[in-house]
């Protein structure tokens, strides 16, 4: 079940108080359109019914896909690797075999949910965005680029594509990657990545933990 709050927001344009629905959990297998309209942002949406403000919430929201057993933890802002939610492991106690994510804000947590729909491995995705990220960077004369997504994948045409933000406006760019350099991260992966697989609770995999795995790979037959 997806679990929904009443909560009372103080508009930031004319400071009315106004009641709105709150999502701290959704449940993607029992509520399909709940995964869809969060997925548009739509019940992250809030409009004032005194001035007609919209904006868009952020807080803490459990996102559940038992169907394809993985959770992701939207927790805006957080910047530890690791999570152990004492409750959540005790009401979902049961359950075994699930991948547990944590994502500091909307878009990483967007691209959390297309990965392990598609079927993929997050570790590896993140591995192959990195040296992705490294060759965008080479290619416009960049020191770093860091903003990235994974925005296609296309196992009929042996691609997966990738969407940066770049430069001072950061514009969108895509670049695309045969799926061999995939292959090649979940190899990295499987070597140096299993213990971080083993971890209880959630855990947060991104360009840092890539940065990490890397390193550990290579310094490993030194």
């Amino acid at each position: 079940m997806s679990n929904v709050i009443s909560k009372e927001f103080a508009c930031p344009e004319c400071n009315e108080i106004t009641n709105a629905h709150v999502y701290t959990s959704i449940n993607a297998t029992n509520d399909p359109q709940f995964r869809e309209d969060l997925l548009c942002e739509k019940l992250l949406r809030w409009k004032c019914d005194n001035c007609g403000y919209e904006g868009r919430f952020t807080y803490p929201l459990l996102y559940n896909d038992m169907k394809r057993r993985f959770m992701i933890y939207l927790i805006p802002q957080i910047d530890r690797f690791q999570l152990e939610d004492r409750k959540l492991e005790e009401d979902y106690r049961n359950l075994k075999g699930i991948i547990k994510r944590i994502t500091p804000d909307f878009n990483s947590f967007k691209e959390k949910v297309f990965i392990f729909e598609s079927g993929l491995d997050d570790m590896a995705v993140e591995l192959t965005k990195l040296a992705i990220s490294e060759a965008v960077a080479k290619k416009h004369d960049l020191s770093r680029v860091e903003e990235g997504y994974l925005s296609m994948y296309n196992r009929e045409t042996n691609t997966m594509g990738f969407t940066f933000f770049i430069g001072e406006n950061h514009e969108p760019y895509v670049q695309s990657a045969r799926l061999e350099v995939y292959a090649r991260s979940v190899q990295i992966v499987n070597e140096v990545g299993q213990n971080d697989k083993k971890l209880s609770g959630f855990i947060k995999v991104d360009r840092e933990w890539a940065e990490n795995t890397l390193f550990r790979y290579k310094r490993k037959d030194k």
